[in-house]
């Protein structure tokens, strides 16, 4: 009898395994990373498998076509490739794992593990693409999220939803920053995605930036620079796949994505290997046109749901703010915040530019008296700044300006709210209590009745 049922369950495997398609192509050419291939009947978009002499097969996706030929996307190297080598269409769509089975691992940008941690454990299997949300159905920014930053919390204040950029160059800080967040903030689950980064820093960021405590929590999803771009860009819709995931469970998900650029980089590596025109400054226009796509899938659910708060580094290239990945980021997103190479280099940490960051949604979600607060901060930054050339030089003559003294006065406090250690988390109330404790005016000297003696300056 147990054989019988063994031979029966054997049976419908086979009666219920989806029919192999007959139809089978070649490859014809190879330019650079692209595979063009003919004899297929296939879709943009569909997946194929490519054989290699004594490898096995690579996995390929559809990215263009041109009459019978079609343009095909290794995921993975090629070694092995010959010329007529066979190409058939994968049967049934491309699935990746997501769910709580995946908290505390490291995966590649197609979900293997990296970690050498064993086989996943994933609730779900699901395609790359997310269900669209009706934007009138999505429930509005109205909550703050503690990330534990004090000069975010109190004068950058993030929204539960939003989404914003980064803005960085190299060396400045924010894979720091990020980890920091990551540790700190009081998201329920957080998501990284390392888009294009060099592999020894997707190490040093598990081990020294997310440490333990924040890799327990975490997913990580490493698509190194070496990858192919379509791999890079897998990785980067697989991140925001897994926090779909977890914001459709009801959960508020910290989604963190270093980079984007690496991402639109990736994109234009496969627009111009398949013939589209270049437009701004080497970029084509389907690099602009994929940018909103992604970064629409982060921010609230609909009312009653989960929430995704979305940070995604975007690198400036030579510090030039106008770059049009930056630009176009900048139009999209809820928010920027830009780090600062001067600060970074006077050893100032995180090196924050109040100045020219700003958070969309702060003036929904915080008070009236913590937002007065945060705009005395930035004006008397500001007007430190306006004058520190002629304050370094001796050319300021005290008492010119009432604002411009009181400035002077209060930097090393300004200067010690905007800075804080790696391992020093600072919760949301903390940081506006602190800020409150730094704009209160100096008490004044009071004479021997008790009343406030009115100070002269004398000449």
């Amino acid at each position: 009898m147990p054989d019988l049922n063994h031979r029966l369950e054997r049976y419908l495997q086979v009666e219920y395994e989806p029919p192999r398609p007959g139809v089978e192509g070649q490859i014809t050419r190879l330019i650079g990373l692209t595979l063009e291939a003919v004899g297929l009947k296939v879709a943009l978009g569909d997946y194929c498998m490519v054989d290699l002499q004594g490898a096995g097969s690579v996995e390929a996706e559809v990215v263009g076509f041109a009459g019978d030929r079609i343009y095909l996307m290794p995921l993975d190297s090629v070694d092995g490739l010959a010329p007529g080598a066979a190409v058939r269409p994968r049967v049934g769509a491309s699935l990746v794992p997501v769910g709580f089975g995946l908290l505390g691992r490291v995966i590649d940008g197609i979900g293997r593990p990296l970690d050498g941690k064993g086989p996943l454990k994933p609730d779900d299997m699901v395609t790359l693409a997310g269900e669209t949300i009706n934007p009138l159905h999505r429930h509005p920014i109205e909550q703050t999220l503690d990330v534990g930053i004090r000069a975010i919390n109190g004068l950058l204040t993030v929204g539960r939803g939003q989404r914003l950029g980064l803005f960085a160059g190299s060396g400045v800080g924010k894979s720091v920053l990020l980890g920091m967040m990551t540790r700190f903030t009081e998201a329920e689950i957080t998501v990284v995605g390392l888009i294009g980064e060099r592999g020894r820093e997707v190490r040093e960021f598990i081990d020294h930036s997310l440490g333990p405590e924040g890799m327990a929590r975490s997913v990580v999803v490493a698509s190194p620079a070496d990858d192919s771009p379509l791999m890079r860009l897998r990785a980067a819709q697989l991140t925001t796949r897994i926090a779909e995931y977890f914001r459709a469970q009801g959960r508020n998900v910290l989604l963190l994505m270093d980079s984007l650029t690496r991402y639109a980089q990736a994109q234009r590596e496969i627009a111009l290997a398949v013939g589209e025109p270049p437009a701004t400054k080497g970029y084509p226009p389907s690099v602009f046109a994929k940018l909103p796509k992604l970064v629409e899938r982060a921010g609230n659910g609909e009312t009653g749901g989960g929430s995704i708060t979305a940070f995604y580094t975007v690198l400036t290239e030579g510090d030039d703010q106008q770059d049009p990945v930056a630009d176009s980021a900048r139009a999209i997103l809820d928010g920027h915040f830009v780090l600062s190479r001067t600060l970074a280099e006077q050893g100032h940490y995180p090196a924050l530019d109040i100045e020219a960051s700003i958070s969309r949604a702060m003036p929904q979600i915080v008070d009236n008296s913590q937002l007065n607060l945060a705009l005395q901060f930035k004006r008397l930054y500001s007007r430190y700044q306006q004058n520190a050339d002629l304050i370094s030089v001796g050319a300021y003559a005290r008492g010119s300006d009432p604002e411009t003294d009181r400035a002077v006065d209060m930097l090393p406090a300004i200067r010690a709210y905007l800075q804080q250690g790696m391992d020093e988390p600072m919760p949301m109330q903390r940081s506006v209590q602190e800020l409150a404790m730094v704009m209160s005016p100096p008490p004044q000297p009071k004479n021997q009745a008790g009343q406030p003696q009115m100070l002269r300056r004398t000449p």
